[in-house]
């Protein structure tokens, strides 16, 4: 099968990947847009998790194909093997995510209720429960699931074994073994492919998001970047590296990343939007919930939801549908602009107007902060030196210090509320106080 892309070109699936996207799972996110409720501010990003996925294991193909092209030797069934793991873990990592992405986990249910498998629970949740997230839904999906006899065609003719797509995405494994061709254990290094400063999933989704936005923010050097990737090798542990010569392009991509984060992912509307969202959730609680039930849950989507909010009578339902946001009233970017948003943030609540504060700094995380997978597998640096057959490595913080400083940089705080909507002697003691 073929698949046209405007973003990567013709992306071929093999005859056994067939039956996976064509599951009820998988085709559930052709009703996921990939960047929920943005299409309200820009029309033309109306892109889905399912070609966004897609992507991902198309650009996670030419990676592998790059690392991999002088490892294995005679090897070959046992590589096939492993490009083949690796491909569906790209192409399954979204298969868990909600309806309008990432807004509605917070009326996901307990993590004990999904009964995911326990070899795939880290540490501490094995101690204490917590609110489960679309990474939970992804593992329970591909381990547990229905999803599973969509796999016999990749299972018989190459070998895979689905819970290692899974360790894959978590970051952990029981099975190393798998994972080890002459004795190098690959696992880090096709972890960091999955999710790491420079990982399949962020390659594709920068420039996709880009493109349908109409932007040019999120542009790249995809190609120089892949042709770049190197193997690095640190007690019989592969880890992902890049050449010195494409640490330059790195910044780049980092850049792109913050670009997108400050005029497209952290949009005003688009936020607000969500917190309208959330505040719907609050003021009317089991008007929709995310089921715990696998099963039950391949129904919710985007329409699925949209479809809830349309017949709600809750007011901040209302909004979301007619894109109906309240105005923004004070935006602060340093200490001094803070002080003056918490005054007017504390005279709305002394007067109980509803008001609605966004963040960036949670955002921010959500795109920039280290995992724990991250802190454990670094990602190298190579420099190679003209006479020398050795390589050296180094890790990527001592190249580039944008990932830290962009991780803590451009701290943004809104204030919204329907100010047209109240007295007039209250518009003016909040446009005072925004004056000041």
């Amino acid at each position: 099968m073929e698949i046209r892309d405007p973003v990567h070109g013709n992306i071929h699936i093999l005859d056994q990947e067939v039956p996976i996207i064509r599951a009820e799972f998988f085709q559930r996110l052709r009703n996921i847009k990939q960047l929920g409720l943005s299409e309200y501010i820009f029309p033309g990003a109306t892109h889905t998790r399912f070609i966004h996925s897609i992507g991902v294991m198309s650009v996670g193909e030419r990676a592998f194909n790059k690392l991999f092209e002088k490892v294995g030797g005679e090897d070959h069934q046992s590589i096939q093997r492993l490009r083949e793991t690796f491909k569906l873990a790209c192409l399954l990592h979204d298969v868990g995510h909600a309806p309008l992405s990432h807004s509605t986990e917070s009326v996901m249910p307990q993590l004990s209720a999904l009964k995911i498998p326990q070899e795939f629970l880290r540490g501490k949740d094995l101690l204490a429960d917590r609110q489960a997230t679309h990474e939970d839904y992804t593992i329970k999906s591909i381990a547990d699931s229905s999803l599973a006899s969509s796999f016999k065609q990749v299972e018989e003719t190459y070998g895979v074994d689905r819970r290692c797509m899974a360790d894959l995405i978590v970051g952990q494994t029981a099975r190393p073994e798998y994972f080890t061709l002459q004795g190098v254990n690959y696992f880090p290094l096709l972890h960091q492919l999955i999710s790491s400063e420079l990982d399949c999933d962020r390659m594709d989704y920068l420039l996709r998001d880009s493109y349908f936005c109409g932007v040019s923010y999120g542009n790249f050097d995809l190609d120089w970047l892949l042709d770049n990737l190197e193997v690095c090798i640190e007690a019989d542990r592969a880890f992902l590296g890049i050449s010195e010569r494409a640490v330059v392009t790195f910044d780049d991509f980092l850049l792109s990343r913050y670009h997108m984060f400050v005029m497209v992912y952290f949009h005003y509307r688009s936020v607000c939007l969500e917190q309208l969202l959330l505040k719907y959730f609050k003021t009317s609680p089991g008007e929709y919930a995310i089921p715990s039930d696998i099963e039950q849950y391949v129904e919710h989507d985007d329409h699925y939801l949209m479809k809830v909010l349309r017949n709600s009578r809750n007011t901040y339902a209302a909004a979301i549908v007619k894109n109906n946001i309240p105005a923004k009233i004070y935006e602060s970017f340093n200490d001094k602009q803070m002080a003056t948003l918490e005054k007017i943030q504390n005279f709305l609540s002394q007067e109980n107007i509803d008001f609605i504060r966004c963040s960036s700094s949670g955002r921010l995380s959500k795109y920039y902060s280290e995992s724990q997978s991250q802190k454990q597998y670094k990602m190298k640096v190579v420099r190679k030196l003209v006479g020398q057959k050795t390589k050296n490595y180094f890790n990527i913080e001592e190249a580039t210090d944008l990932f830290q400083k962009f991780s803590k940089s451009h701290a943004v705080n809104r204030l919204h509320c329907e100010i047209e909507q109240l007295p007039h002697a209250l518009q003016m003691k909040i446009l005072q106080m925004a004056d000041s």
